[in-house]
C-alpha cells in the first residue's frame, strides 16, 4: 500500500516558511535591515519601487561575507547568531532562525551581493523562486547589497493581496521608523521611488525622535531613566497633550527589539491613566533593558511578542519609572535661573527703586490732571502679598523660598470666570484653570495617600442614616466590609437587609455621602467575576474625590483659590484630574494678539 504522508520538497517548505516571515515588502525590509544591524553597519540605505513590489533594495557596510558564508545563507536555518539549545535563552540579535533570507529567495528574483572587511573582492549570487542560477566574482565596497525583485512573482495568491502602491510603502515607513529609532548611532536612508522620504542622520535619540516623528513632538519629550539591578529603561515620554487616538506613537523597545508586547504596552497606559481620556494613547520612546535568560525571543513568527520570567516585576518596574517621570509634570515646571552675584543683586534692587519712584511719580501727577471717575469700578490684578520676614530671616533667604515656589503659586490670580474657571496670568501667558479638576486632583491625591497608607480618614454621624439594600447588595456589603472600612464607610446591621451608616469619608461627610457608598457596593458587586479589588481601588478613590470637592457654579474666596494652588503644587499629576481632563490651558500673549489683529 502507498504512503500517504510524504516529506515536502525543499523549495516547498521555504515557501511555507515564507508565509509565515514575509507577509509583505515591509516585512522585507525589516528582516533585512534587521541582518544589517546585526552585521555591524554604521549606515543603511533602503530603496524601494512600486511599494516594494517591483524591487527592494537594502544596502549597508557592515562586517559581509565571504563566498561561502553568502551561500550558506541562502540555506534554511543557516545562522551564525545561534550554535546550542543554550543559545536560544540568551539571545542578543536581532535575527537567530535563519529563516528570513532563503524564505524571501524562494519568493522573489534575489541578488546578493556581500564583500568582506579585508577581502579584495565581493561575491554576487543571484538566484530565482528558491534556485541559485549563477555566483561571480564582483567588485564593490565592503559590506552588503541585497536586491528583492517581483516579490511573489511565484505565488500569484499572496500577490493579489497586496494593497496599493502608497500603502506599501507606507507600512515600510513604519517599520523603518521603528527600527531607525531603535538604533539612534546608525544612519538611515529611505527611498521611494528615486525620492527620498527620510535620512536620519546619526545622533542621539532627541535628535532622531525629531527627523522622523517631528520636532513638536521633539520638543513635547521628557527623559525617562529607571534602574533596578540589572533591569534598566530609558528613552522619552511626551506630556498628556501629545496624546494619539491609536498607539501609532508608542514605541516600546526590550534588549534593542520593537515588540508589541501587551504586558509592556499595559504597564505605559496603566502609567498615563491618570493623564489620559479614554481611547487616548500616549506618545513614547522607551528601551527596557534586562538580562537575555529573563525574556524569551522565540515566541512568534514576527518576533513582535515576548515573554518574561518575571512578569508582574517587568510590569511594575515600567509603571514605577513613567509615573515618576508624570507624577513631577517637568512640562509645567520653569527654568529659573541661577541666583544672581550680590552686586548684580544690589544694583537691581537699586533700579528697581528708582523706577517705583518715577512710577509713582507718574502716577501722582495723572491723577492731578484727570479727576477719578467713580462711575466705573476698576478691578486690578490681585497682587500677592509678600510674607512677613522674621529677624532671623537673611534676605537670602526669602529669594531661595521664591526660587523653590511652585508653577501654580506662582501664578498671579485675576479672578474667576463664569463660577467655574481661575483666570491666572504666569508672564504674558494667560492661564485658565478649572477649579472642579484642580479639587478633584488634590482630593484624589489626598485619598490615595490615606488609603496607602491604612485607611481613609473617616468621621462619624451625629444622625446614623439607616439604608436599604437589596438581597445582592446586602451580601455583598457583608462580604467586603473590611474594604468599606478602609475606605471610610463604617456600617453596622440594623434588620433584614437594612445598614446603619455610622461615619463615613471626611471628605463626604457634607456630601452625598448615600449616593457614593451605592455607587461603591456597585462597584464591589463586580469583584470575582472578571476584576480584582486591586483593579477597581483607583476607580472608587476617584469616584469619591469627584464628589467631594466643588462642582458647577461656585464662587471661591482669595484665600481658598491660593491655598488650591498651593495644594495642586505639593500634589503630583496635577495637570490634569484622575479621569484625564486637563486643570489648566495656557494662551500665550500672540494667541490673544491674533484674536484681536494686532499680529
Amino acid at each position: 500500500m502507498a504512503c500517504r504522508i510524504k516529506i515536502l520538497s525543499e523549495n516547498l517548505s521555504n515557501k511555507i516558511a515564507a508565509g509565515e516571515v514575509v507577509e509583505r515588502p515591509a516585512s522585507v525590509v525589516k528582516e533585512m535591515v534587521e541582518n544589517s544591524l546585526d552585521a555591524g553597519a554604521t549606515e543603511i540605505v533602503v530603496e524601494i519601487e512600486v511599494g516594494g513590489k517591483r524591487l527592494i533594495k537594502v544596502s549597508d557596510n557592515g562586517c559581509g561575507m565571504s563566498r561561502e558564508d553568502a551561500l550558506l545563507a541562502l540555506e534554511r536555518h543557516a545562522t551564525s547568531k545561534i550554535a546550542t539549545d543554550g543559545d536560544l535563552l540568551a539571545i542578543s540579535t536581532l535575527g537567530f532562525r535563519g529563516e528570513a533570507l532563503p524564505s524571501i529567495a524562494s519568493v522573489s528574483r534575489c541578488t546578493l551581493s556581500s564583500r568582506e572587511k579585508g577581502s579584495v573582492e565581493g561575491t554576487e549570487i543571484y538566484g530565482e523562486g528558491g534556485g541559485i542560477r549563477h555566483v561571480k566574482a564582483r567588485g564593490m565596497a565592503e559590506g552588503t547589497v541585497i536586491e528583492v525583485r517581483n516579490l511573489f512573482f511565484n505565488t500569484p495568491a499572496r500577490l493579489k493581496f497586496l494593497k496599493s502602491t502608497e500603502t506599501e510603502a507606507g507600512h515600510v515607513s513604519d517599520h523603518l521608523t521603528r527600527l531607525a529609532l531603535s538604533r539612534p548611532d546608525v544612519r538611515f536612508v529611505y527611498l521611494s521611488d528615486g525620492r527620498v522620504v527620510f535620512r536620519a542622520l546619526n545622533g542621539d535619540l532627541r535628535e532622531r525622535v525629531a527627523s522622523l516623528l517631528g520636532r513638536t513632538i521633539a520638543s513635547e519629550l521628557f527623559p525617562v531613566l529607571c534602574e533596578d539591578g540589572e533591569m534598566r529603561i530609558h528613552g522619552l515620554a511626551a506630556r498628556p497633550e501629545c496624546s494619539r487616538s491609536t498607539a501609532s506613537h508608542l514605541f516600546t523597545f526590550v534588549n534593542g527589539r520593537f515588540v508589541r508586547d501587551r504586558v509592556v504596552q499595559h504597564a505605559v497606559l496603566q502609567a498615563y491613566r491618570r493623564f489620559l481620556e479614554k481611547g487616548r494613547y500616549p506618545v513614547a520612546v522607551l528601551f527596557l533593558s534586562l538580562p537575555t535568560g529573563d525574556v524569551d525571543m522565540n515566541v512568534h513568527p514576527t518576533k513582535h511578542e515576548v515573554r518574561f520570567r518575571e512578569q508582574s516585576r517587568v510590569h511594575d518596574f515600567i509603571v514605577s519609572a513613567a509615573e515618576g517621570v508624570l507624577q513631577s509634570t517637568p512640562w509645567i515646571r520653569k527654568a529659573v535661573s541661577a541666583p544672581a552675584s550680590p552686586a548684580a543683586v544690589t544694583e537691581t534692587v537699586a533700579e528697581r527703586k528708582v523706577s517705583g519712584v518715577r512710577e509713582s511719580l507718574g502716577v501722582y501727577q495723572a491723577r492731578l490732571e484727570t479727576p477719578v471717575s467713580r462711575e466705573l469700578p476698576i478691578r486690578h490684578e490681585a497682587a500677592r502679598p509678600m510674607p512677613p520676614r522674621t529677624l532671623a530671616e537673611s534676605p537670602g533667604q526669602g529669594q531661595e523660598q521664591e526660587y523653590n515656589k511652585g508653577f501654580f503659586s506662582s501664578l498671579a490670580v485675576i479672578g474667576q470666570y463664569a463660577g467655574i474657571y481661575l483666570v491666572c496670568s504666569d508672564g504674558e501667558d494667560l492661564v485658565l484653570l478649572d477649579q472642579h479638576a484642580a479639587h478633584e486632583r488634590v482630593a484624589f491625591e489626598r485619598l490615595r495617600r490615606e488609603f496607602t497608607n491604612g485607611s481613609v480618614e473617616s468621621q462619624g454621624l451625629l444622625f446614623p442614616e439607616v439604608m436599604e439594600f437589596s438581597h445582592t447588595e446586602s451580601t455583598v456589603v457583608d462580604e467586603h466590609l473590611p474594604a468599606l472600612r478602609k475606605l471610610g464607610f463604617v456600617l453596622e446591621d440594623f434588620g433584614g437587609t437594612a445598614k446603619v451608616v455610622q461615619s463615613v469619608p471626611r471628605m463626604l461627610a457634607e456630601r452625598e455621602f448615600i449616593r457614593v457608598l451605592r455607587d461603591v457596593v456597585e462597584e464591589l458587586s463586580s469583584l470575582g467575576r472578571s476584576r480584582s479589588f486591586m483593579d477597581i481601588q483607583e476607580d472608587i478613590l476617584m469616584r469619591m474625590a469627584c464628589h467631594s470637592v466643588v462642582r458647577g457654579v461656585h464662587s471661591l474666596a482669595a484665600v481658598e483659590i491660593s491655598a488650591l494652588l498651593a495644594a495642586l503644587d505639593s500634589v503630583g499629576f496635577a495637570t490634569n484630574c484622575p479621569h484625564g481632563r486637563p486643570v489648566f490651558r495656557r494662551i500665550s500673549r500672540s494667541d490673544v494678539e491674533k484674536m484681536f489683529k494686532r499680529a
